[in-house]
């Protein structure tokens, strides 16, 4: 059997292990190759509703696949903030992520963890929650390392795991063909 290819709309190396973790978690009998894409996300660099990264994680698989059309899957993946319900000050962080193949199609939010008061005062003044981390932690790149649930859980928790969680989910689709319909053209 050839190798699949499968397309990640980021050049983050978290979401690019994500991907690898959980293709061979659930494709361990299959080679596989992951390629980065720069693809605009389409929505603003710091996303703060279900919403807008749901759609940023569309936009960056649909481009993928425009991009990169010769693939057997094309991935979006975008990390979000949203208000916790009843204090607007207040935020948790999760991802979405949006999966195309040739035939289905799958998406699935990740789990959500609450953040820390000043982390939220520096996003309510509008800073992204990777320089927010950075600033509060007195370290740089983060967002591209263990991400800020692993400056949290000191390293219990890396953004990768985090984020493969919700990769293997939403590969559901995939392994359950006949009980999802297939996308549209």
């Amino acid at each position: 059997m050839s190798e699949l290819r499968i397309i990640v709309g980021s050049q983050n190396p978290a979401k690019l292990e994500a991907v690898s973790t959980a293709f061979a978690s659930f494709f361990p009998e299959v080679s596989f190759g992951v390629q980065p894409v720069v693809v605009p996300s389409g929505v603003s660099a710091q996303p703060l509703s279900d919403a807008e990264t749901l759609l940023g994680a569309a936009n960056r698989a649909r481009a993928a696949c425009e991009l990169e059309g010769e693939a057997d899957f094309w991935l979006g993946i975008e990390g979000g903030l949203q208000p916790v319900p009843g204090e607007p000050d207040s935020f948790v962080s999760y991802c979405w992520v949006v999966i195309l193949g040739r035939q289905q199609a799958g998406r699935a939010r990740s789990a959500s963890y609450e953040l820390p008061k000043a982390i939220c005062d520096l996003i309510q003044q509008g800073m992204e929650l990777g320089d927010a981390d950075d600033l509060i932690f007195g370290v740089s790149g983060s967002k591209r390392e263990s991400g800020g649930v692993g400056l949290l859980t000191d390293g219990r928790v890396t953004r990768s795991q985090f984020y493969a969680e919700a990769v293997k989910l939403a590969l559901i689709p995939f392994m359950n063909p006949e009980l999802f319909p297939t996308k549209e053209g």
